[in-house]
């Protein structure tokens, strides 16, 4: 008998208990779950993004009024493959990329203007 053993009872620990093993689908759950709520949240409403401008661009045509994402508001006055050319006032036209154009404006936004 130790010293100790008289001022303080020894424990014994007893067998434990028949642990059960976790289903592993349980425990890919949250991750699953994450993922599907990252998917319609945040990658489903790019995408559709991504679809709905590049439809803008690929029905870019003469006349149309729009703005780039540099804030420039013009009449298209030519368009090519790459670039469109872009009245922004009396006598002056730029050349821009075709993706750098950001929205098309309803017609007669720049009546007067132009």
């Amino acid at each position: 008998m130790r010293l100790l053993d008289f001022f303080v009872s020894p424990a014994w620990a007893e067998g434990a208990p028949a642990a059960q093993q976790p289903d592993p689908l349980m425990g890919f759950l949250p991750l699953i779950l994450i993922l599907v709520v990252f998917y319609f949240l945040i990658l489903r409403p790019q995408q559709k993004k991504i679809k709905e401008h590049k439809q803008l661009i690929e029905s870019l045509k003469k006349g149309d009024e729009v703005v780039t994402n540099g804030g420039l508001l013009g009449r298209i006055t030519e368009v090519g493959d790459s670039f469109v050319q872009m009245k922004i006032a009396d006598n002056v036209e730029v050349r821009v990329q075709r993706q750098a154009i950001a929205a098309l404006m309803p017609k007669g936004t720049l009546k007067g203007e132009l």
